[in-house]
């Protein structure tokens, strides 16, 4: 008997399965990491277009300037315009965590009425700047400036569009968990675009004007 509880002893007991392993994470969760790896990818390419814009700056090739180009009160309308739909687009999402449609609605009525303003001054500042010969062909200042605004106008209409198809899964589908995790997403991106416009802003139209 000894003998046998000693064997007992020495041979290991399979260990039990934990209790404590958690499970797969929520949707919401794995969603808003792949949004965010989405968002990171991005601010990187306008970190390379930046370094480039910031590289080509004064290789005007004997055309206009930043300085003699810029129109510093169309640009503050617009920065206006984009901050404030940032506002409206933060109101609209704190309508959709209390089920208000009304106030959804409005919400999204009024950052896209922003934004568009937004894309309306820029594209009169494009068309203002090719009708007099700064077009992005002139100098290789202007091929970076017309990158790099573009590409961030590109991503406002991309985000209005979006908007306007959430607004139609909203109207059809209501607030379903699918719906609100896109909601979420829509509203990273849109607050993540108003923050590469401050240092577009800011390195692109106050330091042009200073330089």
């Amino acid at each position: 008997m000894n003998v046998a509880v000693a064997i007992d002893d020495e041979v290991p007991h399979e260990a039990a399965p934990s209790t404590s392993e958690a499970g797969p994470a929520p949707k919401r969760i794995v969603v808003g990491f792949g949004f965010w790896v989405f968002l990171l990818s991005d601010i990187v390419m306008f970190a390379s277009l930046f370094a480039a814009y910031a590289v080509l700056a004064q290789a005007t090739a004997g055309g206009p300037s930043g300085l003699q180009l810029f129109n510093q009160v169309s640009v503050a309308i617009e920065t206006a315009c984009l901050l404030a739909s940032s506002y409206t687009c933060g109101l609209m999402s704190l309508a959709i965590s209390v089920r208000r449609y009304a106030t959804v609605y409005l919400g999204a009525l009024i950052t896209f009425v922003l934004g568009a303003a937004f894309l309306a001054l820029e594209v009169r500042e494009f068309a203002g700047m090719i009708a007099i010969g700064a077009g992005p062909q002139r100098s290789a200042f202007l091929s970076a400036f017309f990158t790099l605004v573009g590409c961030h106008g590109l991503h406002v209409t991309a985000g209005l569009a979006w908007l306007v198809v959430m607004m139609a899964q909203v109207a059809i589908k209501g607030f379903q968990a699918a719906v609100e995790r896109r909601l979420l997403c829509f509203s990273l991106f849109w607050h993540a675009l108003d923050i590469v416009w401050v240092w577009l802003f800011t390195v692109v139209y106050l330091m042009g004007v200073v330089s």
